[in-house]
């Protein structure tokens, strides 16, 4: 049993829990929907309202005094049913239910492949809000100093920061979403060896996976630690890739170790 706030685990006659002082209600030993893991900083638990996290409000703040309430009003409609992680401020719509049996959350029902993830978000509306934000400040500015009014070139340059923080938030949510892709196709990599015994080539990854050579390549290259996945060159000269823990998994099972 874990506790519906926190997500800390609970032990049986507790009264509250030992995480965060939650009084613990009777009810079955199953963990709550509203529990998740964070996929960024690992936090355990429920989210928070989005406005509860100090940045956020300062940030409200900013936009409305540079643009008398305007982007404030329009950044408050567009945030406050969303909830977020509360350590790292990650929207909470991309945190992974915490499911305590690992079957039901890596495999099928029918006992199929273990399933992936949705991909984060990549940031796209925020990049092109913030791209606008900076063009409508730069004009802003310009207008200020053509007219000599200084008014219009403090809240041009506001407009034009909140613009860049917009921008800078949509680059790291693509670039969270290009390593997001990278696992996933990575785990379709080992999936995939498990089933080819072991050793596999660029052309047999980009063939199965339905990708172009060289990104192919590039999943393998990023994997290749020279541990747990090595290259090695044929006789032929045909470059491949090893996964040696697969290779040699019969021998490694339990009463094989002679």
């Amino acid at each position: 049993m874990r506790c519906s706030v926190c997500g800390e685990p609970l032990q049986a006659g507790d009264d509250r829990c030992p995480g965060c002082g939650e009084a613990v209600s009777p009810g079955p030993p199953s963990l709550p929907r509203t529990v998740r893991r964070c996929p960024r900083c690992g936090y355990r638990g429920e989210g928070i309202p989005y406005f509860r996290r100090p940045a956020h409000v300062a940030l409200l703040l900013g936009m409305s005094f540079f643009t008398w309430g305007l982007a404030g009003l329009a950044y408050w409609v567009l945030r406050r049913s969303r909830r977020i992680c509360p350590n790292c401020g990650l929207s909470w719509y991309e945190a992974r239910p915490d499911a305590p049996p690992v079957e039901q959350a890596r495999y099928s029902p029918s006992g199929g492949e273990e399933k992936d993830l949705p991909l984060p978000s990549g940031g796209g509306v925020r990049r092109v809000t913030g791209v606008g934000l900076m063009v409508f400040g730069a004009f802003l500015a310009l207008v200020g100093l053509s007219e000599g009014a200084m008014e219009g070139v403090l809240v041009g340059c506001g407009v034009g920061g909140v613009g860049t923080g917009a921008y800078w938030w949509g680059l790291r949510a693509l670039q969270e979403r290009r390593r997001a892709v990278l696992q996933r196709l990575q785990r379709q990599v080992l999936r995939l060896a498990m089933r080819k015994g072991g050793t596999l080539t660029v052309t047999e990854v980009a063939s199965e996976l339905d990708l172009s050579l060289p990104a192919a390549e590039k999943v393998m290259v990023s994997m290749d630690d020279g541990f747990r996945v090595r290259s090695e060159i044929s006789p032929e000269g045909v470059l491949y890739y090893e996964f040696p823990e697969v290779l040699h998994r019969k021998r490694l099972a339990p009463g094989n170790a002679g």
